[in-house]
């Protein structure tokens, strides 16, 4: 094994490597090592090279140069996940669950157990039981996958790496949809993988875990190594500077103060769906209005039901004073409500299609000539979202799976966009996002409201809704439980009413 300065092993180390795809290059000769009983977490901007890297340490892309060492020794990775094997575990950032098995298939798939030779359901049945309720999630072995919410199933892939046993478990973004009581049961499970002398890559945009979870942090910055040093000898402020090589003074911006007396653009009355009760609120002209709560507290789902991605089973829309009969996202579209999903992966865009149909896809009639597309119309509405929204990419004709996580969310935003808005609702805009993402779309979403649109903002964070949002709704249950403004926008009254200390919806 290698043995570092400070006398700990290095179970996995890359040495000077680089990584080019055809002509583009994007890793320049970068070292990163792995120790035994130590969270080594890697951070940097969308397109820093992470995912990257992550995929070269665990065998899925080769290396343009450089070499990697296993226990000191130089190998050549076995592919397609095959360096499990080896004991080097890969939780993907994109979900790896056959949607059709159950739990416990997929935790067993390629590894089953047997008993006389045939499959011992209920020996697997009850390991993956014990292994659920090690991490808290309350699911059945039994459960098939395409019954569970994105956070379960990103539950299940965490137990599933970890029931391999893993001498490296390299995790890419593993908190991204987990709710903070999930995070606190995932970190306890990291901790013991790591008391028992597992050597744990964490890959995340979420400082604060970082600096929670991570004994060491390397940063990388647009392909390119910066700096390794032990966690406590950052702040949360040096590593998103050195994350992004810039200052992030005005991290929110100023918003412009809201109008009070401006047009209500959006109206709903008494809506109710099977798990929303008696919903009614208003979004006024230029006004940025935050939805919080906790994770199922039925916010998307409201806004799934306003523009028509879910029934609802009784309730009024109004736009501009008008009730609305639409039943379509497309009649959504034409009344100048869109809605930009927070699964950009599964519902937001074509991950095998490239940029240029993502960017036109929403507002298709727009870009039709007798019954044709206009492709040149096509090719500079994605130029100006290019523009408009920097999304950073070395060759426009890529597919949209291929765009980093941030890059992903800039080409939904300007898909979005092309429809010519006046309301638009964004759901957890900055999930999966680094920080300097983050701060463009801050920008843009106040932007947009000095612009004179609406905006809806959904998120789970709360320094997120407290730092863009003129007002604050707060949900609990399927209900809106409170809403503030001015200085009552603060974590301690949105706790409150998202945990249910405060049930009566009251005006600040």
């Amino acid at each position: 094994m290698l043995t570092t300065a400070s006398g700990n092993t290095s179970v996995l180390a890359a040495e000077r490597v680089s990584k080019s795809f055809g002509s583009v290059p994007v890793l320049f000769s970068v070292s990163f090592d792995i120790r035994a009983g130590e969270v080594h977490a890697l951070i940097g901007e969308n397109g820093a090279g992470k995912s990257t890297l992550m995929k070269i340490l665990s065998g899925f892309h080769d290396t343009t140069s450089g070499t990697i060492r296993l226990d000191g020794e130089a190998l050549t990775l076995p592919p397609n996940g095959q360096a499990e094997a080896l004991g080097i575990v890969l939780i993907h950032q994109e979900l790896n669950l056959a949607e059709q098995m159950t739990v416990a298939e997929n935790i067993y798939l390629g590894r089953e157990l047997t008993k006389n030779g045939f499959l011992n359901r209920a020996e697997m049945a009850r390991r993956v039981s014990d292994m659920l309720a090690e991490v808290g999630l309350d699911i059945s072995p039994g459960s098939r996958i395409s019954e569970l919410s994105i956070a379960q199933k990103q539950m299940v892939e965490i137990v599933k790496a970890m029931s391999r046993n893993a001498r490296v478990l390299i995790m890419d973004e593993p908190t991204a949809v987990l709710t903070e009581a999930e995070t606190e049961l995932f970190f306890k499970q990291v901790r013991k993988l790591k008391a028992g002398g597992t050597a744990i890559v964490f890959v995340s945009h979420k400082l604060h875990e970082v600096s929670e979870i991570a004994d060491r942090v390397t940063i990388l910055r647009d392909g390119q190594w910066i700096t390794t040093k032990p966690a406590g000898e950052f702040t949360l402020d040096s590593m998103a500077q050195l994350m992004v090589g810039r200052e992030l003074s005005d991290f929110y911006p100023p918003l412009n103060e809201a109008d009070v007396d401006a047009d209500v653009v959006l109206a709903v009355r008494n809506l109710s769906t099977r798990n929303l009760r008696d919903i009614s609120f208003e979004l006024r002209k230029g006004e940025v209005l935050g939805f919080s709560g906790l994770i199922g507290s039925g916010r998307s789902e409201l806004f799934e039901a306003i523009c028509c991605l879910r029934d609802r089973d009784s309730g009024t829309v109004l736009v501009d004073g008008r009730e609305t009969n639409f039943s379509s996202v497309a009649e959504a579209r034409d009344a100048g409500i869109v809605y930009l999903t927070k699964d950009r992966k599964e519902k937001g865009l074509l991950m095998e299609q490239g940029m240029r149909p993502n960017m036109t896809l929403l507002a298709l009639p727009k870009f039709t000539r007798h019954f044709m597309l206009d492709r040149a119309a096509e090719q500079a509405a994605l130029e100006r979202g290019i523009r408009r929204f920097d999304i950073r990419t070395r060759n426009p004709d890529i597919k949209a799976r291929e765009l980093s996580g941030g890059n992903q969310q800039k080409l939904l935003l300007a898909k979005i966009m092309e429809a010519d808005p006046r309301v638009v609702i964004i759901d957890e805009p900055t999930r999966g996002i680094d920080v300097g993402t983050k701060q463009q779309i801050y920008h843009f979403i106040a932007a947009l409201a000095a612009e004179g649109m609406s905006v809806v903002v959904i998120s789970s964070e709360m320094p997120e809704i407290i730092g863009v949002c003129h007002r604050v709704l707060v949900m609990r249950s399927g209900r809106i439980t409170g809403e503030l403004t001015g200085d009552a926008i603060n974590e301690n009254e949105i706790v409150r009413y998202a945990a249910g200390l405060k049930e009566e919806r009251t005006r600040v």
